[in-house]
């Protein structure tokens, strides 16, 4: 019995000083822009590793912008983590992240480098992924639809009803889609495939990766999304194949960014130092994400696309992160594409 009381005495005391030990790190306030499985999987592993208490909130790119905008004179995040660099490069040009230089810097990919230094180091790069569709092979076959190799493939009226994409002012996924096709196209042109691309529009959702995900349910054919996130499905064991557009595709440089004010500042650059190293960055893979990341020395996944086989645009990140450029195009297409949406 005395056996019993000093083991329980001793199992209390070590569950204070383990919640003192917590309470003394503190608290972390993270908003994660990635698949939600990621999120949690970098939440536990910094925990762990750190004794700080991540609150975390999953929040698509668009929604985190505009979250941290809003919240400019009273920040309630204190790191922005994740998600497509286009809104990160828009909060940094309008001070909304702080400057804040990694030592680990030098270990990274030049890509990641560049989205740092193109934004005074109020962002950096933490992956690359390239854009494109996923789509359902059994529902392609039983539909008698032809395989979608284009961009202009999408047009065919055979694919009415038959494709989903997210809404570019919550998804930073489908602006780096609009970015892309006005990179392609022109302006005016990329707004008239637009208009066409609607009519085979069954669902404009929310988040980025939804519409390959209802592909993988046969709730839609073709979802548009980066192309790691349908690349997630096939691997999951859904007959979803992975297309890169024939005329060319626009790649995302996902970041991660301090907020400007935060709260727990020396919190944030400990996650920021954390989540640039090679092994946090090498474990990104058992939640089965699978896009590049940006430190030199972690491991690839074998799924990942890979830049050299897929024929990538050279996609213009300084003019789509200006909020100007994002304001204007989105205000577009809310007139005339989200007006006339299904």
């Amino acid at each position: 019995m005395r056996s019993a009381t000093m083991a329980a005495a001793v199992l209390a005391a070590g569950l204070a000083l383990s919640a003192y030990s917590a309470r003394a790190a503190g608290e972390l306030n993270v908003i994660c822009s990635a698949d939600p499985a990621v999120c949690e999987l970098m939440k536990g592993l910094f925990e762990q590793q750190s004794d700080i208490t991540v609150n975390m909130v999953r929040l698509s790119a668009g929604e985190t912008y505009a979250k941290i905008r809003a919240e400019a004179r009273n920040p309630k995040t204190d790191i922005w983590w994740a998600g497509t660099g286009d809104p990160h490069l828009q909060a940094a040009a309008e001070v909304l992240t702080e400057e804040y230089k990694s030592p680990l810097f030098d270990q990274l990919q030049d890509w990641a480098k560049k989205q740092a230094e193109a934004a005074n180091y109020r962002t950096v790069g933490v992956y690359a992924g390239a854009l494109g569709w996923g789509y359902n092979t059994e529902l392609l076959a039983k539909k008698g639809l032809k395989e979608p190799k284009c961009w202009d493939d999408l047009l065919d009226p055979s694919y009415k009803g038959e494709i989903q994409i997210a809404n570019p002012n919550s998804s930073g996924t489908s602006y780096n889609t609009l970015a892309t096709l006005v990179q392609l196209k022109g302006e005016d042109g990329a707004f008239e495939y637009l208009k066409k691309l609607n009519a085979n529009i069954s669902q404009y959702t929310k988040s980025g990766s939804a519409p390959v995900k209802a592909a993988a349910r046969g709730e839609a054919t073709i979802g548009i999304v980066f192309m790691h996130d349908a690349v997630a499905q096939t691997v999951e064991g859904f007959p979803i194949k992975v297309v890169a557009p024939c005329e060319g595709t626009g790649y995302e440089i996902g970041s991660m960014s301090i907020v400007k004010g935060a709260k727990n500042m020396e919190n944030a650059k400990k996650w920021y130092d954390w989540a640039l190293s090679a092994e946090a960055q090498s474990h990104m893979k058992d939640a089965k994400s699978y896009q590049l990341p940006s430190n030199k020395s972690a491991e690839v996944p074998k799924e990942a696309p890979k830049f050299e086989d897929i024929k990538l645009i050279d996609y213009n990140f300084a003019l789509f992160g200006d909020p100007d450029v994002r304001k204007h195009l989105l205000s577009r297409w809310d007139e005339e594409i989200g007006s006339q949406a299904n």
